[in-house]
């Protein structure tokens, strides 16, 4: 059989998960005992129903799931069955506010406060995130997509969303953009705005471009910073990211960031990297 163990923090959604794996035809079950998995394969085994694919959720409602899942997930897969742990996290912020929207009390410990309660399940389950096939971080996620992606998982990636990566360049001087994953700061390199002709130009002009490039630095810097991004998108969407802003930026956000963020743009669109550019303050002045 194919077992799919849905687990990680309350508020994840995990509930989510279920429900789409029931639309594509699994057997699942909720809040089994870990003492029961073995039993419960057996009887799935013999029974007279054709279940190839079954879904357990197990997670810290189950005490003594944190102290024999192991074991439990060596055995069954020893038997000849195929396990995959889908892990599902969020950040504290989302998993607070989802708590706080249900009105729910957390489970993993009595009377204590939600904080407390997400702080404690974290460090029960690190184990078990760690030796996950798949950590799925839904902070980010609605509904439909986190569907998508359990679909898409346990089809073998047919299907999974491709993760959005948002480019963008800016300039220190108007802020940092708040809703950056990744930020590259390129002042270290040399400034067109000192070259009277290039001055009034941007970064998406050709003699802005051809001068930041022409300089060893930025061409080292850029070699680095690529196989940095090409090292990390796969790893981000593993982790079921389903968008990544990297931001880069410069004094004001018209020379150096733009058309960093131009050559990085050009050079991931043609490695087929679902990719968008935007230049926030570019005509806001210069630097």
């Amino acid at each position: 059989m194919r077992i799919v163990i849905i687990t990680g923090l309350s508020g994840s959604g995990k509930s989510t998960a279920v429900r789409a794996l029931e639309d594509e035809g699994f057997f699942c079950l909720d809040n089994l005992p870990v003492s029961l998995v073995t039993t419960f394969i057996e009887l799935v085994e013999h029974s007279r129903e054709d279940i190839k694919d079954v879904a357990l959720v197990m997670d810290i409602r189950s005490r003594d799931f944190i102290k024999g899942y192991d074991q439990v997930f060596q055995a069954i897969s020893s038997a000849g069955h195929s396990v995959k742990i889908f892990y599902f996290d969020a950040t504290d912020e989302v998993l607070i506010r989802r708590f706080s929207e249900t009105r729910r009390r957390h489970p993993a410990l009595e009377g204590a406060t939600v904080p407390e309660g997400i702080r404690f399940e974290r460090d029960q389950l690190a184990g078990l995130r760690r030796i996950a096939t798949a950590i799925i971080d839904t902070s980010e996620m609605n509904v439909h997509r986190l569907k998508e992606l359990v679909i898409g998982l346990v089809k073998g990636g047919e299907g999974v969303l491709e993760m959005q990566v948002n480019l963008q360049s800016f300039g220190f001087r108007y802020g940092l953009p708040l809703e950056s994953d990744l930020v590259m700061d390129v002042r270290f390199l040399p400034n067109p705005y000192f070259v009277a002709t290039l001055r009034p130009m941007s970064g998406l002009d050709q003699g802005v471009r051809d001068y930041v490039m022409g300089h060893k630095e930025t061409v080292v810097f850029l070699e680095h910073f690529r196989n940095m991004l090409e090292l990390l998108l796969p790893s981000y969407r593993r982790e079921g990211k389903s968008y990544l802003s990297v931001s880069i930026g410069c004094t004001g956000g018209r020379h150096r960031s733009v058309a960093i963020a131009e050559e990085l743009y050009n050079y991931f669109r043609q490695r087929n990297v679902n990719i968008k550019i935007t230049h926030r303050d570019i005509d806001k002045g210069l630097g």
